[in-house]
């Protein structure tokens, strides 16, 4: 039985300090969150001859097209540099709020998060 209002099994009394980290932490990744909802990334493919801008919400913000690649005779390669731009965006997205927000939990140490 554990004394003193200490915990049963070792846990240490600080567990109002760590709540209070928890919640700090949560609050700086609702706001990491946050800001990075509102962020653009700009990406391009071919050269530069689709270029397309992604919003951390993963929505296309605005897509620019080359006129030299427009080619009614080859309509195919045109819809692959607006597929690749559109993945390459959502990768930039998913790579820095991944770089982001591992960053944050770091600070909870041995918590596996």
């Amino acid at each position: 039985m554990a004394k003193h209002g200490g915990y049963p099994g070792g846990m240490p009394g600080n567990m109002g300090n760590l709540m209070k980290q928890a919640q700090r932490m949560q609050r700086q990744m609702e706001e990491k969150s946050q800001e990075l909802e509102n962020k653009e990334y700009p990406v391009s493919t071919g050269g530069g001859a689709v270029e397309l801008v992604m919003s951390g919400k993963l929505e296309v913000v605005s897509l620019h097209i080359k006129p030299e690649v427009v080619d009614p005779e080859d309509v195919e390669m045109l819809e692959d540099l607006v597929v690749a731009a559109v993945n390459e965006g959502i990768r930039a997205v998913q790579s820095d709020k991944q770089s982001v927000m591992s960053g944050l939990a770091g600070g909870l140490g041995g918590f596996g998060l």
